[in-house]
C-alpha cells in the first residue's frame, strides 16, 4: 500500500479530488499556504494499493497543470525620495508536488 501526498495549486483541488473520487479512489484534502507567493493549496492525501499508483499520478496530471500568472513583485527597501515603478513578473503556478510514501501499516477503528 502507498500513501500519495500530492500538493496542488486551490484552483485545481476540487477538480482532481472529483477526478480521484470518480474513480473510486478516497482523498483527505488539507488547505495548505505556502510557496513563493503564499498563495492558497490543499495538500490532498490518496492511500491507494500498489496497483493503482500509476492510476492515480495519471490523474493528478491530468487535472493539475502548470499556468503562467503576473504578479507584482515586493518593493525593495528605498532611501527617502526614490521612486520604485514595479514591474509585473511572470510567475508558473499550479501542477502539483507529488510525495508517494509506502505504508508499513494501516489501521482503521
Amino acid at each position: 500500500m502507498k500513501l500519495i501526498m500530492s500538493i496542488v495549486h486551490k484552483d485545481d483541488e476540487r477538480r482532481l479530488v472529483e477526478a480521484l473520487t470518480g474513480e473510486g479512489f478516497g482523498a483527505t484534502t488539507v488547505s495548505t499556504t505556502g510557496g513563493f507567493l503564499r498563495q492558497g493549496n490543499a495538500t490532498i492525501f490518496i492511500g491507494v494499493q500498489d496497483d493503482r499508483v500509476s492510476q492515480a499520478l495519471q490523474l493528478i496530471r491530468e487535472n493539475c497543470q502548470t499556468r503562467t500568472q503576473l504578479v507584482n513583485p515586493l518593493p525593495p527597501v528605498a532611501e527617502p525620495g526614490e521612486l520604485y515603478m514595479p514591474q509585473p513578473v511572470e510567475v508558473q503556478v499550479g501542477g502539483a508536488t507529488v510525495f508517494v510514501l509506502d505504508v508499513v501499516q494501516y489501521e482503521s477503528f
